[in-house]
């Protein structure tokens, strides 16, 4: 099963339940059972923050993801940390789903290209 804890400190209202949803079928679609993901809903302050500290540009944008484990062979017994995906509400708008896919799809190992894109397309629309 993959755990998501949920925070929401945007200032918005969010379908927290439909993200997570979503989220565990796209991470069961890409193979993976079992994990655990943290999804945070920011503000564009402290997504501008992030972005800045984190890739060096200093602008707000929709979603990062900071992977942890993603694919890689675990000790067993050792719970899967898939790691943060950070989606900004006011930055994504109503078309938050895209961009939240974008970001797990990051954090189990994709790169952007033709791939990553017909993944995209498949979850989000």
């Amino acid at each position: 099963m993959i755990s998501v804890e949920v925070s929401n400190r945007s200032g918005m209202n969010v379908d927290e339940e439909a993200a997570a949803a979503l989220a565990r079928g796209v991470l069961a679609g890409e193979g993976v059972e079992e994990g655990e993901l943290g999804l945070h809903f920011v503000g564009p302050e402290e997504m501008r923050k992030l972005k800045r500290d984190y890739l060096g540009v200093d602008e707000a944008t929709d979603v990062l993801s900071f992977p942890i484990d993603g694919r890689e062979q675990l000790a067993p017994g050792l719970p899967r940390q898939l790691g943060d995906a950070v989606l900004c509400p006011q930055v994504a708008g109503d078309a938050w789903r895209l961009p939240l896919v974008h970001g797990l799809l990051h954090l189990v190992g994709h790169d952007h290209g033709p791939e990553m894109e017909a993944k995209e397309a498949r979850w989000s629309g």
